[in-house]
């Protein structure tokens, strides 16, 4: 019985070294092995994974989302981290040796998609303050479909139940318009007022 034992124990002591040998820090082409860069044994992850965690929450950064989902292996996991933290940790810089980055980083430690964002934020933001109601909702056309003495209530106008959805968006949306050109025309006349009591 004893020497069964000491067979498996000495069987077992040979597999462990044989991997161990075969696994070492570097693969087959000479450049180290990714779980000898990151510290860990990485896990399987697809692109789509990656899509699908950074669909649900778009400010988080592609490589960190990787980088986490390298030690998970599930979206979900990655997905209820972000829910908990609020965040993923960026990944270290020897995660770049694997997987360089898409884009040009502006600064070191800064990721690249920080730099996008700011810069459409940017545009979006010009645009935005070009733009007023009127010509978001097209109204441009009715400005003087409204008086100034007229009540807000009689400008939405009572909400009766269509019998079909069209109708009912039809409604929603005239009643929208109404509204954005009474408190316009309410805007209007308070100016007209402010400059009359300016001018006195």
């Amino acid at each position: 019985m004893g020497e069964v034992v000491n067979v498996l124990v000495a069987v077992a002591v040979v597999v462990l070294v044989v991997r161990w040998a075969t696994s070492g820090g570097k693969d087959s082409s000479g450049a180290p092995s990714p779980s000898t860069v990151l510290g860990f044994r990485p896990k399987n992850v697809t692109p789509e994974m990656v899509e699908a965690v950074h669909g649900m929450f778009p400010d988080i950064p592609s490589d960190n989302i990787r980088y986490d989902l390298l030690r998970t292996g599930s979206a979900q996991l990655t997905s209820n981290k972000i829910l908990e933290r609020g965040f993923l940790p960026a990944p270290p810089p020897a995660y770049y040796t694997l997987y360089p980055r898409a884009a040009e980083p502006a600064a070191p430690g800064r990721p690249a998609t920080a730099t996008n964002n700011a810069n459409a934020a940017a545009a979006s933001s010009k645009s935005k303050k070009n733009e007023n109601l009127l010509t978001r909702y097209h109204l441009e056309g009715r400005t003087s479909g409204t008086s100034i003495g007229e009540a807000p209530e009689d400008l939405g106008g009572k909400a009766v139940w269509e019998e079909s959805a069209e109708k009912r968006e039809a409604s929603l949306r005239e009643r929208k318009a109404r509204m954005i050109l009474a408190a316009r025309e309410r805007l209007l006349a308070q100016q007209a007022k402010e400059k009359e009591a300016g001018a006195a």
